[in-house]
């Protein structure tokens, strides 16, 4: 299998685009082009990345759903280099015409599917398979004082699971109901 050029599939969530990067596969293993300056920039996404980092989770976490708050807002590229998972993604931006809505979209280190995530847009996923490697680019750096999340089961996600491993500070996020929105639709879309 070998696929040229990046495909790019707008979602549900303005904004939100799944990507298909360019991979080769052959004998000695698999070739992905993760990013393309050109490419990203003519489709007026970010191409500068000042921070990128990575999970690793086992079966049936769920981290989320996160983002940061203005000024240090920001978007992000995901995918998983190793394993699948369920991804999630919940609209914040006030004036949306998608305002709470959520999409759902499997991640999968096999397929090499990336998503971009404007800010705004709340962020987590479920671990799927025995173990997934999540790497994330994200567009400004980590700020701690901007840093929030909703609660995982508080937007009408169909997770699939009643009872996943979640992080203490996962537990503790309010649910959206309470969420007062500082992100505004058409500011960075």
């Amino acid at each position: 299998m070998s696929q040229l050029e990046f495909s790019f599939r707008q979602t549900a969530l303005p904004g939100c685009i799944e990507i298909s990067p360019p991979c080769h596969d052959d004998l000695r293993g698999r070739f992905v082009k993760i990013m393309q300056h050109t490419v990203f920039d003519r489709l007026g996404l970010p191409v500068d990345f000042p921070e990128v980092f990575y999970s690793i989770s086992h079966r049936d976490v769920i981290r989320g759903l996160h983002f940061q708050t203005p000024p240090a807002d920001q978007g992000k590229l995901v995918y998983c280099t190793n394993g699948k998972i369920l991804d999630a993604v919940v609209d914040l931006r006030a004036g949306s015409p998608v305002y709470g809505r959520h999409i759902l979209l499997e991640l999968d280190a096999m397929r090499a599917n990336m998503l971009y995530i404007p800010p705004g847009i709340a962020h987590g996923f479920r671990t799927l398979s025995e173990s997934a490697t999540v790497v994330y680019h994200v567009s400004s750096e980590y700020a701690p004082e901007c840093d929030r999340g909703i609660r995982w089961d508080s937007a009408g996600i169909d997770w699939g699971i009643n009872t996943p491993t979640l992080s203490v500070r996962d537990k503790q996020h309010p649910p959206l109901s309470d969420f007062d929105t500082p992100f505004h639709y058409g500011a960075q879309c």
